[in-house]
């Protein structure tokens, strides 16, 4: 390695190195192996632009020794000059790597079986085939002054012990962290800290958490990484990815942020509007019960919930939606108090006493009932001017 490419590595690496915490975001990888999702390469650009402009320090960016396209984009979000350090994504051989070197990323992912089942069924190889390749493919790469991440396939999966030796072999041949890929979804967050502890306390090299959600456990088991002393997590907007998809940037983010108490510089009030460009380009809908980006996060229509929350916004909330880029609904429907009915109509203007809101309310909720969904608040003015009307004609006629 000359003088020139060892400064690349270690600048990386010192970069890298500033935060407790980091986010490598793989949307343009993983991401975009989900089934049916293909993004354009102006897509491609411009998420990598978004996930730069909102503080991810490490992208992702594809597959180079895929070759046509997705090499060319990757060359080109190579050379836009972002803040964040741009890797590819490599099967642990020199052919792959070195199409990596062409698109003058920075930094390289070299991924590699870690498990029994993956090494006998799938690579059909042995445990020292495996290591031997770890070594050839972390040597090349460090030759070339690439930041190296070590990505241990099935990890979850994989024998303890050699899962050890694994890791320490990547350390030993020059890797700069492993990546634990649980990639079958299957571990508890209580078995993930035990792992990922036991790793950095033996091999002392840092560990990225990469997380399927097979099981819903994506988010909980990347935290429990972290509780353990996981440094770096992997990510994906909205956790789209293979199968059931990855650990979502925005959930692990505002969970580090307001959980561990570890804030790692991301724009949180711009998470809605990455989710909703990334939502377009892969032909996904963001679910409405979608955490922390969906529309439901901060809805209210229960009485109880919706009177809490007009007294005390924490009653109910455990951040401000202006913190990622929402804003408040007071749902309007079979489920809403009298409280809801008179904020909704004293924000136009209209004050009714309890006697009112509470004939009117019942009202809401019979039509909410025959027609199977919330009211808007013009459908509410035109219940108060229906009640008033009805209030009218019972009262005495002067003669």
């Amino acid at each position: 390695m000359n003088a020139e490419s060892k400064m690349q590595a270690d600048e990386v690496f010192a970069k890298l190195s500033e935060n407790r915490l980091n986010i490598c975001d793989t949307t343009l990888r993983d991401g975009e192996q989900a089934a049916g999702i293909v993004f354009a390469n102006l897509e491609k650009v411009r998420i990598a632009k978004l996930l730069d402009e909102i503080g991810v320090p490490q992208i992702e960016a594809g597959i180079p020794a895929m070759g046509g396209d997705e090499k060319a984009s990757i060359k080109r979000i190579a050379h836009m000059g972002l803040n964040a350090s741009i890797l590819g994504w490599n099967r642990a051989n020199v052919e792959d790597i070195s199409h990596s070197i062409d698109c003058d990323v920075d930094s390289v992912a070299i991924s590699m079986s870690a498990s029994d089942i993956h090494i006998e069924h799938k690579l059909r190889k042995s445990r020292q085939w495996v290591l031997d390749r770890i070594v050839e493919s972390v040597e090349y790469a460090r030759s070339h002054g690439m930041y190296i991440s070590v990505n241990a396939e099935d990890a979850s999966r994989a024998d303890p012990e050699f899962m050890m030796e694994f890791a320490r072999t990547a350390k030993d041949a020059g890797a700069h962290r492993v990546r634990f890929c649980d990639t079958l979804g299957i571990l508890t967050p209580s078995d993930t800290y035990g792992r990922i502890k036991q790793l950095i306390d033996t091999v002392g090299l840092p560990v990225e958490m990469h997380t399927h959600n097979d099981f819903g456990m994506a988010t909980a088991n990347a935290i429990a990484g972290v509780q353990a002393g996981a440094s770096f997590l992997s990510t994906t907007v909205m956790g789209i990815g293979e199968r059931t998809g990855n650990s979502p940037l925005e959930e692990v983010t505002m969970a580090a942020k307001h959980l561990l108490k570890i804030d790692m510089g991301i724009d949180t009030p711009r998470l809605r509007e990455v989710a909703e460009y990334v939502a377009r380009a892969s032909g996904r809908e963001i679910p409405a019960w979608k955490p922390i980006v969906g529309q439901n996060c901060f809805a209210h229509e229960a009485g109880i919930h919706t009177d809490g929350v007009m007294k005390y916004l924490s009653n109910y909330e455990p951040y401000s939606p202006e913190e990622v880029g929402m804003s408040r609904k007071i749902i309007i429907g079979k489920h809403s108090g009298r409280s809801t009915i008179k904020q909704s109509l004293s924000a136009r203007g209209i004050d009714v006493d309890d006697e009112a809101a509470a004939a009117i309310l019942e009202i809401v909720r019979a039509t909410s009932v025959s027609l199977k969904r919330s009211l808007s608040e013009n459908e509410l003015a035109y219940i108060y001017q229906d009640y008033m009307e009805g209030v009218k004609d019972t009262l005495p006629q002067n003669r």
